[in-house]
């Protein structure tokens, strides 16, 4: 693992994701974006990577990211995610939704459409009108799904003024992050541990499959869904817990891998390489998570500074009867090859990490100790 570099830039952030290369193409990950939270003026910022270089005065690597532009943003960026390759979509605390628009020709940010009302409490019009924080946002070109504390979810589409679908209530409690599972199918994660698979096709407001961690009503606030395997879906929550569910079988997760001292606040699955995941947390830790077959006899170690602890993951299907190599190593459940090597990506504690994102050999993630951290060589 290379050196990984941190640039100081003056707000705390919230979101980082890389702008997706075009498909086929062999570029690497080269502009990442970022959008803040907790400032007196809040930003959405395009960065280039640049060239990395100089030691700083305590001794770490210091990142040349370079700043291509930015633009003001009303409220907190609760949630960031790249439509394509020129529009960025950014979720607020207000409530409102707006696309972004790159102008790469003078490197500047317009707003390209809004949905100021997405996400309400009490309804535009009214006189006690109350905004809710708009949580969690997909993108699937050209449709945009977002969720918000309000329990609602809509289903937007580009170049439209409304909504196309709103499910106005979904959720009593607050809808935290959303993924798809299969285009008309999307997935919510909520503030009382349950899991719920939403079908567009199906006309009424009641989700197809709920599934929940029994007794324990832990928040959830993230969800990824693995690459390959639709039905393989990672959330983590208020517990600093991993846990992994196949939506195909039963309502529990398969296995529960502790993991962080506090909030978990973002999962990903590696895009192209998904035996290996990402979470960071609020406790200042960023954690790569091999769960790679290919390793020999690897048990279960967690390398920081040469310490190593040992992790627990209890699995609760029995899938003896499937045959092994169908199963995506993260569903694996006999116990000798219940092996994961976790690896602290981060120099030392910090702040909480807010988000992360990888792409190819290139991860990027935000603190609230005002750091952006960049590496460019995940697995040498």
């Amino acid at each position: 693992m290379e050196e990984i570099y941190a640039k100081f830039v003056s707000q705390k952030i919230s979101k980082t994701r890389w702008r997706p290369v075009p498909p086929g193409s062999l570029q690497t990950a080269e502009t990442f974006a970022t959008g803040s939270w907790d400032n007196e003026e809040n930003f959405v910022s395009l960065w280039s990577i640049g060239d990395f270089g100089n030691l700083d005065s305590d001794g770490g690597f210091e990142g040349d990211h370079q700043l291509l532009c930015d633009i003001k943003h009303h409220g907190d960026v609760m949630d960031l995610q790249f439509f394509d390759q020129e529009r960025i979509v950014a979720a607020s605390s207000t409530g409102c939704v707006t696309v972004f628009l790159h102008h790469p020709n003078n490197q500047t940010l317009s707003v390209n459409q809004q949905w100021t009302a997405a996400h309400y409490h009490t309804g535009p019009g009214s006189p006690s009108y109350s905004s809710a924080p708009c949580t969690g946002i997909v993108c699937d070109n050209p449709e945009i799904v977002t969720v918000g504390e309000d329990g609602r979810i809509n289903l937007f589409r580009v170049d439209h003024k409304e909504a196309v679908r709103t499910i106005d209530n979904a959720d009593s409690s607050t809808l935290h992050a959303v993924t798809f599972l299969r285009t008309p199918e999307i997935l919510t994660v909520n503030s009382i541990g349950q899991l719920k698979i939403w079908d567009f096709r199906q006309q009424g407001n009641e989700p197809s499959q709920i599934l929940s961690l029994t007794g324990d009503r832990v928040p959830l606030h993230c969800v990824d869904r693995h690459p390959n395997q639709q039905h393989v879906v990672a959330t983590g929550g208020q517990d600093g817990m991993l846990s992994i569910w196949d939506v195909r079988q039963g309502t529990m997760p398969v296995s529960l891998l502790k993991a962080h001292e506090a909030e978990m606040w973002e999962v990903h699955f590696h895009p192209s390489n998904p035996d290996h995941l990402f979470t960071c947390s609020e406790d200042g830790s960023l954690w790569h998570w091999d769960a790679s077959t290919d390793v020999p006899e690897k048990s279960s170690l967690f390398h920081q500074g040469g310490r190593t602890s040992t992790f627990l993951t209890h699995s609760i299907s029995n899938q003896a009867n499937v045959h092994q190599s169908l199963i995506s190593s993260w569903l694996s459940t006999d116990p000798a090859k219940d092996r994961i090597e976790i690896t602290s990506l981060l120099p030392s504690r910090t702040l909480s990490v807010n988000s992360l994102d990888v792409l190819g050999p290139c991860l990027v993630c935000g603190t609230d100790a005002e750091a952006i951290y960049v590496t460019r060589q995940l697995f040498s």
